[in-house]
């Protein structure tokens, strides 16, 4: 009996059914606009029939099968129906155009701590340096110092400056793509690691200016302090505002948890995670940047003054993105 008055049941509106299925495929594959203003019309009308016959067939007990289908359509056509329809590319424009430099525009304090720490960590790494060179191999990981160390002279400190003129660009195009992973493992630890009360991204932001902060007291003691800053300049202004943006996102977090307000500490760190994420996702972006000015145009660009004038010239873009995209449409 039951089966009848499902076959029944189906019979009667089954070509609407299907004309659903049909329209809300449409707006799965090319979205809303891809219908006319009839057919967005039929598209709501049939949503609402197919909502009032899924509970018409809850009510008498229809076969599950029936319910089960009903059930998947009535949520696709919602979606349909009422889910914003965005292309990944404008929900991607509107992210970058406004939700980032908004976000950083909201972020000062924890901008400012995040800068500090790594310059901190720097005047520390230089002082240590000018007390005792051996903290060098202390601070500075072998893999990471490379041919520079200690007992490099000036002539050995500076072929590494001026590699790649050569023009030998396959090395250090797999260079870049080391560079990127290994940054971005940095940022990543930084920016997830916040939550801990901001300790271990204060550690780690810290540390990276330490051994900044020995790369150039070491350069400095062999009269490359000016050859040193022009070779970072190119891609550390990038990298190095990405590592400390990526603990700013951090500092978001782990202040959340220690000074919640008058929210509990679970709201109080999704609201901040608004923010942090959309910083950590703005760190990942100039970590691909830097890579890609490490792992080439540094190695192109040989002089000095080129060098400073690329890297603070691509800061300076940075800094207007910041201060001037979205501007107008802040929120508070």
């Amino acid at each position: 009996m039951q089966d009848i008055r499902s076959a029944r049941f189906r019979a009667e509106r089954e070509d609407d059914w299907i004309r659903l299925d049909g329209l809300v495929t449409r707006v799965e594959k090319r979205g809303l606009s891809n219908l006319s203003f009839d057919e967005a019309r039929e598209l709501a009308s049939l949503y609402r029939n197919t909502v009032n016959a899924l509970s018409l067939a809850r009510e008498i007990s229809l076969d599950r099968a029936l319910h089960a289908y009903l059930e998947a359509l009535a949520a696709r056509a919602y979606l349909a129906v009422y889910a914003p329809k965005k292309a990944l590319g404008g929900m991607l424009w509107q992210l970058f155009s406004r939700g980032i430099p908004q976000a950083v525009r909201r972020s000062g304090f924890v901008l400012v701590m995040a800068f500090a720490t790594m310059i901190l960590g720097g005047v520390a790494g230089y002082l240590l340096f000018l007390e005792d060179p051996t903290w060098f191999n202390t601070i500075v990981p072998g893999g990471l110092a490379g041919e520079r160390g200690i007992l490099s002279s000036r002539d050995e400190l500076e072929a590494v400056l001026t590699s790649g003129a050569d023009g030998s660009l396959d090395r250090f195009s797999a260079f870049a793509s080391y560079l990127f992973s290994h940054n971005t493992q940095i940022a990543l630890f930084t920016f997830a690691l916040g939550v801990v009360i901001c300790v271990p991204s204060t550690l780690l932001t810290f540390y990276n200016g330490l051994v900044i902060g020995a790369f150039a007291a070491l350069h400095a003691d062999r009269g490359l302090a000016y050859e040193l800053f022009a070779w970072l300049s190119v891609h550390g202004v990038t990298e190095l505002s990405a590592i400390a943006i990526a603990c700013a996102g951090g500092f978001h977090l782990g202040l959340a948890v220690l000074f919640p307000g008058q929210m509990t500490r679970r709201d109080a760190l999704r609201h901040a995670g608004y923010d942090a994420v959309k910083l950590a996702i703005l760190a990942a972006a100039m970590l691909v940047v830097a890579a890609v000015l490490e792992g080439f145009f540094r190695q192109i660009i040989q002089t000095p003054e080129t060098r400073i004038l690329v890297g603070w010239g691509i800061g300076g873009l940075w800094l207007a993105y910041f201060l001037f995209s979205g501007r107008g449409e802040d929120k508070s």
